[in-house]
Formats: C-alpha cells, sequence, structure tokens
C-alpha cells in the first residue's frame, strides 16, 4: 500500500474509537514506522510502504485503538521544545507543566548558580528543561521507581545535562540530603476515588502512583511541602503543581508550614495549575 491510503485507513479506524486526533495521530505512528518524519509522508504520498512497515503501522493503529497515548508508542513526547523519551514507567509530561519551568526561568535566569530539587522527577522533563535554560545550575530529581529514574538518566544524557544533574532512588519521606536554592515538584494529585472516572488513556496505562495523590489527593502535596521546608534555604523557592480546587487548601498547607505565598499560576484552562512560595523560616 502507499502512504496516503495507509494514513486514510488508520486515521478512519482511529476515528470510529472516538479519537480526536485520529488524522494526525495516524500520520505520526505511520512515520514511526517508516522511519521518516510527517513533512516526508506529505510530500511523498504515492510512496509504496513495504509489507514489514505495513504491519509495524497497523499493529500501531490497534495499540492507538485501544487507547494507549500515542507517546508509549512513539515512546517520545515533546515538552518545553525538547524531545524527552518516555515509558509506561513514567507519567506522560503535559503542557501545563510547563509552567513550572517558565516561572523558574523567569524568575532566576541570569541571576546566578541554583542548586534545584526536583521531588518526583518522573522523565526528569521538568528538571531538565529547567537546567538548559538556567546554564550555570545544578540538579537532584528523586523518584521511588528504580525504571523510572532509568528513563531520566536517559533523558539526561540525551540533552547533554549528565554533568550538572544527580538522580537518586529514594522517596520523599527518606531523602534528606543537600540545601537548596528551589525545589519543584509535580506530585501525584488526585483523588484515589476519582481515578476511575479519568479517560481511558490515563487510568489504563499510565502509572497510578504517578496520579494517585491518596483519599484527599493532598497526601503527596503536604509531604513535598514538609520536605522542602526542611530542605530549602531561607527564602527559597518552592514551585509546586496543584490539581482543580486544591488552591485554597494547599495555600493554607504552606502557611502552616513557614512559607509566604508568592503568586499562583494558571493554566490554559484557566484553572489555578502552579503555587510559588518562599520559605520564610
Amino acid at each position: 500500500m502507499i502512504i496516503n491510503s495507509l494514513i486514510k485507513q488508520g486515521s478512519k479506524i482511529l476515528k470510529k474509537q472516538n479519537i480526536d486526533s485520529h488524522q494526525i495521530d495516524a500520520e505520526l505512528l505511520l512515520s514511526k514506522a517508516i522511519r521518516k518524519n510527517r513533512v516526508f509522508l506529505l510530500t511523498n504520498d504515492e510512496r509504496k510502504v513495504s509489507s514489514k512497515e505495513t504491519s509495524n503501522y497497523l499493529n500501531f493503529i490497534f495499540r492507538r485503538k485501544q487507547h494507549e497515548p500515542l507517546s508509549y508508542i512513539t515512546k517520545r513526547k515533546e515538552f518545553w521544545s525538547l524531545g524527552f523519551n518516555v515509558s509506561h514507567n513514567v507519567l506522560i509530561p503535559r503542557p501545563e507543566t510547563e509552567i513550572i519551568v517558565e516561572q523558574v526561568v523567569r524568575r532566576f535566569k541570569g541571576k546566578g548558580s541554583l542548586n534545584i530539587l526536583d521531588i518526583g522527577t518522573g522523565s526528569g522533563c521538568i528538571l531538565l528543561s529547567i537546567l538548559k535554560e538556567l546554564k550555570n545550575s545544578y540538579g537532584i530529581g528523586i523518584d521511588k521507581s528504580f525504571r523510572t529514574l532509568n528513563i531520566a538518566k536517559k533523558n539526561s544524557k540525551k540533552l547533554n545535562l549528565l554533568r550538572r544533574t544527580k538522580f537518586i532512588h529514594c522517596d520523599v519521606d527518606n531523602f534528606n540530603f543537600g540545601n537548596y536554592d528551589v525545589v519543584v515538584s509535580n506530585p501525584p494529585y488526585i483523588c484515589s476515588h476519582r481515578i476511575n472516572y479519568l479517560s481511558e488513556d490515563i487510568k489504563g496505562f499510565e502509572p497510578r502512583m504517578a496520579l494517585d495523590g491518596g483519599s484527599s489527593g493532598l497526601e503527596t502535596i503536604s509531604k513535598v511541602i514538609i520536605k522542602a521546608k526542611k530542605l530549602l534555604k531561607t527564602r527559597g523557592c518552592l514551585f509546586i503543581e496543584i490539581g482543580n480546587g486544591q488552591s485554597h487548601v494547599v495555600s493554607s498547607m504552606l502557611n502552616k508550614n513557614g512559607f509566604r505565598l508568592v503568586e499562583k499560576f494558571i493554566d490554559y484552562k484557566k484553572t489555578i495549575r502552579c503555587i510559588m512560595s518562599t520559605k520564610i523560616i
């Protein structure tokens, strides 16, 4: 078959499963199958595709048809205009999480070297994106999953940041190393009972431990705040991502733990998604 016919076939299959991005998904999956970019597909739509490539493509389409996220099939996700490796062991980076990177860079670029801690680093996307912008800074990422850390280390190598990063296998409760200028975190913040109401793409494939914030959705957020209080320098900054409707209670938690609320940031849905605070006690 030719490129154009395969894209139409794949798009039709995905559309029947109510996948809104059926056209672009079909194109990206064929790009992966034939190891060419989308521009090549569009300019060579009459090119014949080998039987092996066709078989690989249809397998990718079948996986996407089951609502497996595109990024897990392609093993890649763009974040902060950088390409990150991903696997089923890590949460797929979201556009709204770029708010943390944006605000750290806005506040600290050109202001000297920082020591940064990323709690629950996952793919490493937050820490590594910040370090690509802050050329003289260093960072540590911690996570309780060995497999997750392997992905973060691969991304650090890919982005030529091995010299300025260290990834440590440890949960937030047991990490007690260092003194930091900035702590960043995108912790799990979804209430346990709400997990089953998420879309199939999320609840069926992404790691639950990266989503489940306990019965209140605040269990890990609380731990991050307590740990940041211990490890941040005085006047050090905490940037934390939060869930819908959590702004008020998280702000209260920060105040009770010796932080001064500096600013709240909204995402593209006009939801408060990130809080920045400064340690004052």
